[in-house]
This record gives C-alpha cells, sequence and structure tokens, in this order.
C-alpha cells in the first residue's frame, strides 16, 4: 500500500496496518515528494490521526470537515493539514488547561474552519 493525500486510503488495508505502519507510509509519501519538515514523525502522526477519524463517519465532524473544505477549494492534502492544525491546537490548549471537553472544543473549531481560514494562515507562515 502507498499513502497518497490526496486520495482517501482503502479503509479495510489502512484499518489493517498498525498504527507505526501507517506512520511510516504517510512519512514515506512525504519523502517520495521531497517535503522537507522539521518534524517528519510527528507530522506524519497528525496525517494518521486525520485520516483515522476520516474513516470513523458520523463518530467525528473530520469526514464532513473534510469534504466541506474540498468544496471549498482546499485539495485533500491541504485539508488534512488543516484539520490537523485544529486538532494539534486543541491538544495543546487541553494539555495547557486541562479544562474544557477537548471533543466539544475541536467540534466547534472544526465547524468554524474553512478554507479562507485556512489559507490566510498558510499566507502569514502560522501553519503548523
Amino acid at each position: 500500500m502507498r499513502y497518497d493525500p490526496d486520495h482517501e486510503p482503502d479503509r479495510a488495508s489502512w484499518f489493517g496496518l498498525d498504527e507505526g505502519e501507517r506512520i511510516a507510509l504517510v512519512a514515506e509519501y512525504h519523502r517520495r515528494a521531497g517535503i522537507k519538515l522539521p518534524n517528519q514523525q510527528a507530522h506524519a502522526a497528525m496525517h494518521v490521526v486525520v485520516e483515522n477519524q476520516a474513516m470513523m463517519g458520523d463518530e467525528t465532524l473530520v469526514p464532513k470537515t473534510l469534504a466541506r473544505l474540498m468544496g471549498e477549494g482546499l485539495d485533500r492534502h491541504d485539508a488534512v493539514h488543516a484539520i490537523a492544525s485544529v486538532l494539534s491546537g486543541v491538544m495543546f490548549q487541553d494539555v495547557k488547561e486541562c479544562g474544557d471537553d477537548i471533543k466539544a472544543v475541536y467540534a466547534r473549531q472544526l465547524a468554524a474552519l474553512t478554507a479562507e481560514k485556512w489559507c490566510a494562515r498558510a499566507d502569514e507562515g502560522t501553519d503548523p
């Protein structure tokens, strides 16, 4: 199996792999594509989390958010990055404050995420 963030992975094949294998596939994609990253393993792990959530159906807002962002003009890879940026921010805030329900915060922030907001952050150089 080869990973390509511009195409949804085959669910059975994806979930037939363990997390380490999924992370390795994502890291290999970025190496093949010549994408230099400060922390390739962390970046790949965030891809894996978003892909896993995208395949969970209605259990998360990720599948709908992914489709909506792509409908707003992002390619799938950028939409995965946009969702991962929200997730990493929510995780950081949760670790820092240990207060709000992380699932509710994540859901609110995904609902507010737009392609326009993501592109504005990317243009400013603030994307993770």
